[in-house]
């Protein structure tokens, strides 16, 4: 499984959502590494530079990630930041690895696998003439998801989501898909996760929604919640600024440097 690594001190591990790669976490670089840590960016199977890697069920990816942490970080402690599906897997490592995990950054997560609370589709700038100028594919790919259109979301889609979504290998997205929850629930039998947590959730998101997000909280005592208007499921990509100033509120909770 492909994995990079950038930087020095204790190490954050970032995974990116489902069918896309790690070049979606990127944007978040420099204000983890200002905090002075280590990223770890990895690609899970069927997806990125691991596309070749086989899956048939999210057990499987989560026992993939599971190796690489060991092979890459050992019994290191380590922070998690997960984005969509990689919210789920990461409270999966949180679940499994226990104190080894120092804190969750769950970004726009994917709570329960099949069924979800989530609105309507909504747009909160429009910006028709941009749609106008993109390839048709890439606009109604980019539309699909944008609350905030604008040259500045469309550039960040463009280098961050797009080369992942190409990409991803679409026979392995498939089997996984059709296995898509965790056999082994995160918050399975009330079990609590007692480190430094940040939920951040979209108001606008059609993909995985907020509300079932808020069931989260008591699980997760030492969470921040926040639900982020005109931002949908790229919540990161529309709101930078709100979501820098959540994850390095986050960060100094963590222990290790501030």
């Amino acid at each position: 499984m492909y994995s990079v690594t950038r930087g020095d001190g204790p190490a954050v591990l970032l995974v990116h959502g489902f069918g896309l790669d790690h070049r979606f976490m990127t944007p978040l670089d420099d204000t983890i590494a200002a905090s002075g840590r280590r990223r770890v960016y990895v690609d899970l199977p069927g997806m990125g530079r691991s596309a070749d890697v086989p899956a048939t069920s999210s057990d499987d990816v989560l026992d993939a990630l599971t190796s690489l942490v060991a092979s890459e970080l050992g019994g290191e402690p380590f922070a998690v930041v997960g984005s969509s599906y990689g919210g789920l897997l990461a409270r999966g490592l949180a679940a499994r690895l226990g104190d080894q995990v120092t804190g969750l950054a769950l970004l726009c997560p994917v709570v329960e696998a099949d069924v979800r609370d989530a609105p309507r589709p909504h747009v909160a700038v429009e910006d028709p003439a941009l749609l106008a100028t993109l390839d048709p594919r890439e606009a109604a790919e980019y539309a699909f998801m944008a609350v905030v259109q604008s040259p500045q979301t469309w550039a960040l889609f463009r280098d961050h989501v797009l080369p992942g979504m190409r990409a991803a290998d679409a026979s392995t997205l498939a089997a996984v898909r059709s296995a898509y929850a965790l056999t082994d629930h995160p918050e399975a039998d009330g079990r609590t996760f007692a480190g430094p947590t940040l939920v951040l959730t979209g108001r606008h998101d059609h993909v995985v929604g907020y509300r079932d997000a808020f069931g989260l909280l008591e699980h997760y005592p030492r969470a921040t919640f926040a639900v982020l208007d005109d931002a949908g499921h790229n919540a990161i990509l529309e709101q930078p600024r709100v979501v820098e100033a959540l994850l390095t509120e986050w960060l100094r909770r963590l222990p290790g440097p501030a």
